[in-house]
């Protein structure tokens, strides 16, 4: 262990200097900071070689994890490809796939998206209606899919279909890799109260897809799906994805600038965001000690990634009251207004991206909790007898 830490730490004293000094776009940036990564042999560090992975431990992964935390890395884009496609195709996908994307996802050659939502089909994921009809050796996909984040730079999307009309919704699913660049594929981005537009809406419109790029088995991509979703709670709720919490060192900082740190009240909150980032801290190291003992991601994921929404959503709170009304009222770049403006206006969306907050409360409530299951009267009914299924999504209007 002391000779991969020593190895990790030469790696980041040398390494994101380099990245850090290009000047580039953040895409650009992120895919050298992976490759560097993969020549490095820190990629996937708890993953097997075979997979393109280091073939180390969980332990290892966490010891690279505290190490670069410390560090000024660069944002990765990647963070859907290694953090949730990556580990469903290592347990899910054939061999074929897995020597066609593994290794250059890790490398940062290829970026990844999500096609999962709808605009009917967003917690009752499985109403959802893009058709993916087989012809010959592929398969043709028209539908639409919404809150796709980084849709318009992916150059490939890991997706949900129906593949079959005549089964029960949740059995006529099938996953696939969907080539982002060819024709028929149209994005269009969602802008958001932070200026910014991270999420899309994307028109497939007869988009063709190889049949050597189906994950698993046609019709029964449900339980793959399933399982994406809790390597991405996982990847959440770890921190390793998605939005990031308001950190405590910048709260701090703005109570000290504002003289405001012998304020009980305010000391108070500070010591709550303290605590609960030991929390969080202490569900990584029960997820990744369960992933050392050989278990896949589970509902416990989605306890991570409540915890982690709901600091997030507590410490935007708390910096909107620091900095008072100037955090969504003061000019850019003056004080690091424009930051806390940024950070209150993003943490609503911590509750929505990975599953809503109540999806995670009755995930938690069902699976961990052993409650009964909501009802369900659609259970059984096949999707084409479904109010959703009765008429086909069109493409690009």
């Amino acid at each position: 262990m002391r000779e991969f830490e020593a190895h990790v730490r030469r790696f980041l004293d040398r390494v994101p200097a380099e990245i850090l000094a290009l000047e580039v776009d953040d895409v650009t940036r992120s895919a050298r900071w992976h490759r560097a990564l993969h020549e490095a042999g820190l990629a996937a560090i708890a993953y097997p070689r075979r997979f393109g992975g280091a073939g180390l431990t969980p332990v290892h992964q966490e010891l690279f994890d505290r190490l670069a935390s410390q560090r000024r890395l660069p944002v990765s884009r990647h963070g859907i490809g290694i953090g949730m496609v990556y580990p469903t195709l290592v347990e899910h996908g054939g061999d074929e796939l897995r020597r066609k994307y593994l290794v250059p996802l890790l490398r940062g050659e290829d970026l990844w998206c999500q096609l999962y939502s709808e605009p009917g089909a967003g917690s009752d994921l499985a109403s959802l209606q893009t058709r993916a009809v087989r012809d010959g050796d592929v398969f043709r996909v028209t539908g639409q899919k919404v809150w796709t984040s980084g849709a318009a730079e992916a150059d490939l999307g890991i997706a949900i279909v129906r593949t079959n009309v005549d089964v029960p919704k949740h059995r006529g699913i099938t996953m696939m890799v969907i080539d982002m660049r060819q024709p028929g594929v149209t994005v269009r981005p969602l802008r958001q109260m932070t200026g910014v537009s991270e999420f899309n809406e994307v028109f497939l419109d007869e988009v063709v897809v190889p049949v050597s790029d189906v994950v698993g088995d046609v019709d029964r991509g449900w339980r793959l799906a399933v399982a994406l979703l809790h390597n991405e709670r996982r990847s959440l709720g770890t921190g390793r994805g998605g939005r990031q919490p308001a950190s405590f060192e910048w709260l701090v900082e703005a109570a000290r600038d504002r003289g405001l740190t012998g304020d009980r009240l305010i000391r108070q909150e500070l010591a709550w965001v303290h605590s609960a980032n030991l929390i969080l801290s202490w569900l990584k190291a029960r997820s990744e000690a369960s992933a050392e003992a050989g278990r896949g991601p589970g509902p416990e994921g989605s306890v991570g990634k409540l915890w982690r929404t709901r600091l997030g959503r507590r410490a935007a709170a708390l910096g909107g009251r620091i900095v008072g009304p100037a955090a969504i009222a003061g000019p850019a770049g003056d004080g690091g207004f424009d930051r806390w403006s940024y950070v209150m206006c993003d943490a609503p969306g911590m509750s929505l991206g990975g599953g809503t907050d109540e999806i995670q409360r009755n995930t938690i409530g069902e699976k961990v909790l052993g409650l009964p299951r909501e009802p369900s009267v659609d259970r059984e009914v096949p999707f084409r007898d479904l109010l959703t299924g009765k008429h086909t999504p069109t493409g690009t209007p």
